[in-house]
């Protein structure tokens, strides 16, 4: 299979499609790859380290785009890469489509067999190919919470840690996923005052047992949403429902009642956020204000920090990316189920149904589309 990477255009993303290892990889099983010139530069990876690995270097997207069976990417194809798409063309990458109507429609005209990183699932119904990446963004978040935090960023002006003789910054995670369990970890880490919502019995022991006491946990619902976000200096929000909108667990006139100064990092934003005053935000401007409330909601959080994140993604979506172009994408999709999960569109159709309910289509299973 030929199979292609192309540089990702979306707003301050460094990260690359295919390592040069991973290139290295699949030619060794027989493939032929193709590489936009410039491609891996976010990474620190030259022309001629993909050509060395066995790549063909190409002069710019669209000769990927239209020569390649398999196009291998980071972020969700922008408007200009979805019209180079076309019917019968395997689209591997992280599409987040439930929020996004209109890339959901481009992807239907198109034909194009679509698989997202976000919903192929691993044993105990975990997301394998989202976890680095929600490991990374939870990391982050702190990062970023605590520098919107600063007075010359709009913040309260509280560091985390807080001094001797003064109290440290209250942190609230929301949702105590692989995003919150990250996140509370940095922010422990840090030295703040740190408290998980969740809403499983069996996450809130878990976290409780890990942390011993340094991070506080609470059953989350409205009342306990509400209070405690009064009380933080810095709110996480890391709600996940896979493939579907995220729920909007903090609302505007809750903003009413924090303290002003303080911090929201909505890390569910390419889900379309947990707050209701989010909008996704870029790196090159990441942050806004409602109601006196600094709102943190970059889209592509890991993009920031490209090497990482690429190196920890390549790791589990290049086997994956084997067994399609070893075995074509419907013999791949009926050997692993878990991969089949992935399928959100094939030829016009929606085939994950969290995306057909939110956006109003009739949905395919994928069974039907695999016959």
């Amino acid at each position: 299979m030929r199979v292609g990477t192309v540089k990702e255009i979306k707003n301050h993303e460094y990260r690359v499609g295919l390592t040069p290892e991973s290139v290295r990889e699949l030619v060794s099983h027989g493939h032929e790859v193709w590489v936009e010139s410039g491609a891996g530069l976010g990474i620190g990876a030259e022309d001629a380290a993909y050509s060395a690995a066995g790549a063909s270097i190409k002069p710019d997207a669209k000769t990927v785009f239209d020569g390649c069976e398999m196009i291998v990417k980071v972020k969700e194809p922008q408007a200009g890469e979805r019209a180079m798409l076309r019917e019968g063309q395997i689209l591997y990458t992280y599409l987040h489509l439930a929020p996004d109507p209109e890339q959901t429609a481009d992807l239907v005209k198109s034909g194009v067999t679509a698989i997202a990183y976000e919903t192929v699932t691993g044993p105990g119904g975990t997301l394998p190919l989202l976890k680095p990446m929600s490991q990374v963004a939870g990391r982050m978040s702190i990062q970023a919470g605590a520098t919107a935090l600063q007075k010359a960023h709009g913040g309260r002006g509280v560091l985390l840690g807080g001094v001797p003789g003064v109290l440290p910054g209250k942190v609230l995670v929301i949702g105590g996923g692989v995003v919150g369990f990250h996140a509370a970890q940095m922010a422990v880490g840090m030295g703040a005052d740190v408290t998980i919502l969740d809403r499983d019995p069996e996450v809130l022991e878990r976290l409780d047992n890990h942390f011993e006491g340094r991070a506080k946990t609470r059953f989350s619902n409205l009342a306990v949403v509400q209070q405690m976000v009064q009380e933080a200096e810095l709110v996480i929000g890391a709600v996940l429902v896979p493939g579907a909108a995220a729920p909007k667990l903090v609302t505007r006139e809750m903003l009413k009642t924090m303290k002003p100064g303080a911090v929201l990092v909505d890390v569910a934003i390419d889900q379309g956020g947990c707050f209701e005053t989010s909008h996704a935000t870029t790196h090159a401007d990441p942050t806004y204000v409602v109601d006196g409330i600094v709102h943190y909601c970059v889209a592509n959080m890991p993009g920031a920090v490209a090497r990482t994140s690429t190196y920890a993604l390549n790791n589990v979506t290049l086997p994956h990316a084997l067994r399609i172009a070893d075995l074509g994408w419907q013999a791949a999709l009926k050997a692993n189920p878990h991969l089949a999960n992935g399928l959100n569109v094939h030829a016009g159709k929606v085939t994950y149904e969290a995306v057909a309910t939110e956006l109003g289509y009739a949905y395919t299973p994928v069974a039907d589309v695999l016959g």
